[in-house]
């Protein structure tokens, strides 16, 4: 029989926001790997798996989560990382991989599930999806993502405020991921654009140092890295406005 992948979503950080389908992929599997950056601190996505199943069954690799600049040393934490899994998958049937968020939504897992599929062919690759920072923000806030025929834009601000003031520019919700470190260029992006007023931001949602703002309060200085930006469509007030 084929060894499995599965990239389990495992939410934004809340355990309660895990769906019962991924806690049952995390209980069932037989090995469950969580990412860590190599300063070796405990992440969101194995926090939240330590919820649900017991410590002995997690296995920590390292993955270069905070690395932007230096291709070759992000490549060869790939490749290590690529190893190891595909190492644990010789000897387990299944191993699922815990990402925060989605597993096809910026994660972490299509680099290893990649990575793995070159190092062991026929590895048969699944996953669970998982609720997004923008939904939980969504809610915690009480910002309507869509109506009616509106578009949705997500951008993350690691590829410059220029795609976000364009983003900003158009029709639609722009939902921002990532921009903690610019996020004085984030807040001109919504002045310059006409989109601060509604907008809002949100960092560490779920956990106890949970920060939900009006974007309105964006005084320039650096914000957490996962921080989430929504900005609404321009709406008239009206019901069914947009259908």
């Amino acid at each position: 029989m084929s060894s499995r992948l599965i990239g389990v979503g495992v939410g934004p950080g809340d355990p309660e926001l895990v769906t019962v389908k991924g806690v049952n992929a995390l209980r069932a599997a037989d090995v469950v790997v969580v990412p860590v950056m190599d300063t070796g601190e405990r992440g969101r996505a194995e926090a939240t798996v330590l919820h649900y199943v017991p410590a002995k069954k997690v296995v920590r690799v390292v993955f270069a989560l905070n690395e932007r600049t230096d291709r070759a040393r992000r490549e060869t934490a790939w490749d290590a990382a690529g190893e190891r899994v595909a190492g644990l998958l010789r000897k387990a049937r299944t191993v699922a991989f815990a990402t925060i968020g989605d597993p096809n939504v910026y994660s972490t897992f299509t680099y290893l599930a990649q990575t793995v599929a070159r190092l062991a062919p026929g590895t048969v690759v699944q996953t669970v999806p998982g609720i997004t920072a923008m939904q939980d923000l969504a809610a915690r806030s009480g910002a309507v993502l869509t109506e009616g025929t509106e578009p949705l834009t997500l951008v993350p601000v690691t590829a410059g405020a220029s795609a976000l003031k364009d983003a900003l520019a158009g029709p639609g919700t722009v939902v921002a991921y990532k921009f903690g470190r610019q996020a004085g260029e984030v807040a001109e992006a919504l002045r310059v654009t006409g989109r601060l007023q509604d907008a809002v931001w949100g960092s560490a949602l779920g956990l106890p140092e949970e920060s939900v703002r009006p974007a309105a309060d964006l005084d320039g200085a650096p914000l957490p890295y996962l921080s989430t930006l929504i900005a609404p469509a321009r709406r008239d007030g009206s019901r069914g406005g947009k259908l």
